[in-house]
């Protein structure tokens, strides 16, 4: 689909009218009422229906692991020019040691100490603290501010903590009750080796985000020594999940859409800024996010604490690309990190988070990950990642800040030694007063040379699919009110079939006709599925609908023309053959609604009770 800005906000306006219209005539748009029936009822749908599948079923599965497709929508690549880079998924232990997924990337591990079977720690305390909090009404004040802080605080405890918490609750291996282990931290990464020797360590890669960073210094070339600019990469990812839960909501292999937009530090201003400023969303700052408090909803250029423009331009960007695929807005929120979530080098972060039966759950991070992963690889390279602003004249500086300067000889001429902390090393270095000299020095400089700051928006492909599964997923009665069917409510822009066409019934000449109609949508770009099985036209429409197709084109006994139907309004039009490709093109491109397509063609009466 065209992202141009002018089509962007068209298409939005009018697919969010027609989401509204398609909601409205629908029964049952919240189905989160018996949730457990719900999912089960979900997951048997996108199973039979072949929307993802357990990988290696055939050999039983492996948890955590499924195959399915991603919608292809470039709403952010085509809308900033990026440019787009393919990187291996191996990923040798060198460049994952400069992150620190090396030493870092873990997570805190418990296992039954009678059969071995291991847990997440801070799964198993959340869904205690979870449990206690949804079924025990009688909970006392205290008790609930408690749960609620911990709650808060799950993703900055020690092990030690964690540990702690996990004896006073009293919490136990949920399959068997037998008694865990202490916590202890294991590396998600999937390791290996690159190389008939083995003597090249290396990973499959946990993100995308790496092999862009590594890349910098060419992508900066290809853009013509100039920033900003950003390069994006859609691709798998690899975390070796303790316990994968959850369906599509937490993988083994996954896949992830990354962009690392890079920018100077000292000006983090977009030029189209303006362009989503004008935004109401679901807010969740920092400061909000106490016991008893809730979103506010905010217009963009109103939220004070996002740090700089272009974080708030890509949170906007965010929330359009999720609405225009069919999220709900009021089921979509923006939450800040809070200070003890943020790593150390970050500026700010944002999660996209979705409601749904599970509750909130993150499906994009959008941070302002400063200049820690261009320095990092910088520093373990040897090769300087860095932009260049050229003066129109040369400046004259100094070589240091003279206030820090002094303090720094003040330290060595006290003390005889000086600490700096080093962010990329993550520690301090001692520096002692034989090693250097400090004088004030005034120099000329032609160019200032500076490490860019990066802005990252990072989607989780399967949780954002997973996520409008459930938000477009329904039950309605047939006509005859003695069955539930199953629909989903997908918008034609991300609909995976966008019509269905059909003869009504089996008869030579109404075959060629829709044949031919088929063709002719192919042949306009339109993905369509041709049905011509014996079926009544009752159970095909049902049978399309499960799997979401917005329309359906049926050639009965009249010569020139056909009808459309539309998913969930089930009304039906009557349009010229010559008509029905252009109509079509119209209504998945989000130039017309259906509700303006009424108002132009005749309407057709519904079927029967006994043929729905």
């Amino acid at each position: 689909m065209d992202d141009s800005t002018k089509q962007d906000g068209k298409t939005l306006d009018l697919l969010e009218k027609s989401a509204t219209e398609q909601a409205s005539s629908s029964s049952n748009s919240d189905c989160t009422e018996n949730i457990e029936e719900f999912r089960k009822n979900l997951a048997q749908t996108l199973e039979a229906k072949s929307f993802y599948i357990p990988s290696f079923k055939i050999y039983g599965g492996v948890a955590g692991l499924y195959d399915y497709g991603p919608p292809g929508v470039k709403h952010f690549a085509l809308e900033e020019n990026m440019l787009e880079v393919d990187c291996p998924c191996l990923t040798p232990e060198v460049v994952l040691k400069a992150s620190g997924h090396v030493e870092k990337f873990t997570d805190l591990m418990v296992k039954d100490e009678i059969t071995g079977t291991c847990y997440r720690a801070d799964h198993l305390l959340k869904d205690f603290c979870m449990e206690k909090l949804d079924n025990n009404k009688d909970l006392s004040v205290d008790k609930v501010q408690e749960l609620k802080l911990v709650l808060a605080m799950l993703d900055d405890f020690s092990p030690e903590q964690l540990g702690s918490k996990i004896k006073e609750y009293g919490i136990v291996a949920p399959d068997t009750k037998n008694p865990l282990s202490d916590p202890y931290p294991f590396n998600l990464m999937f390791q290996t080796s690159i190389g008939p020797s083995g003597t090249i360590p290396g990973y499959m890669r946990p993100e995308t985000a790496q092999g862009i960073f590594v890349n910098f210094k060419d992508l900066y070339y290809y853009n013509g020594n100039k920033l900003p600019f950003a390069a994006a990469q859609i691709g798998q990812a690899f975390r070796n999940e303790i316990s994968p839960r959850q369906g599509l909501l937490r993988f083994r292999e996954f896949t992830l859409a990354e962009i690392e937009h890079f920018v100077d530090p000292e000006d983090k201003s977009h030029p189209k800024f303006s362009e989503v400023v004008d935004l109401e969303l679901l807010m969740f700052p920092r400061e909000e996010q106490m016991p008893g408090k809730d979103t506010v909803k905010l217009r963009l250029g109103d939220a004070g604490t996002v740090n700089n423009e272009t974080l708030g331009y890509f949170i906007g960007r965010v929330y359009l690309f999720l609405t225009l695929l069919g999220i709900s807005k009021e089921r979509l929120r923006f939450r800040q990190h809070c200070a003890h979530e943020m790593a150390h080098y970050a500026a700010d972060c944002w999660d996209a988070e979705i409601k749904c039966s599970y509750g909130w759950m993150e499906c994009v991070g959008i941070a302002d990950r400063s200049a820690f992963d261009l320095r990092a690889n910088s520093e373990k390279s040897g090769t300087p990642l860095v932009a260049h602003e050229k003066f129109s004249a040369p400046k004259e500086v100094e070589a240091m800040d003279e206030k820090e300067a002094m303090e720094v000889k003040a330290a060595l001429e006290s003390k005889g030694k000086v600490e700096f902390q080093v962010c990329t090393l993550e520690k301090a270095v001692t520096i002692k007063s034989n090693m250097v000299s400090i004088s004030k020095e005034i120099k000329k400089e032609h160019q200032r040379v500076f490490t860019p700051s990066v802005i990252e928006p990072s989607l989780g492909i399967g949780r954002i699919i997973y996520f409008l599964f459930e938000h477009s997923f329904y039950t309605r009665p047939n006509k005859a009110g003695d069955e539930q069917l199953n629909v989903f409510r997908f918008l034609p822009v991300v609909a995976p079939t966008k019509c269905t066409v059909f003869p009504l019934v089996k008869d030579p000449e109404l075959e060629a006709v829709a044949r031919q109609i088929s063709k002719s949508l192919t042949a306009a770009g339109i993905y369509n599925k041709y049905d011509d099985t014996g079926n009544t036209i009752g159970k095909r429409y049902a049978r399309t609908d499960e799997v979401g197709v917005p329309f359906a084109i049926t050639v009965d006994h009249t010569p020139t023309t056909v009808t459309i139907r539309e998913r969930d309004s089930k009304d039906q039009i009557r349009v010229k053959v010559t008509e029905v490709v252009s109509v079509c093109k119209d209504l998945i491109d989000g130039v017309r609604t259906w509700e303006d397509i009424r108002r132009q063609y005749p309407s057709h009466p519904r079927m029967s009770p006994a043929d729905e």
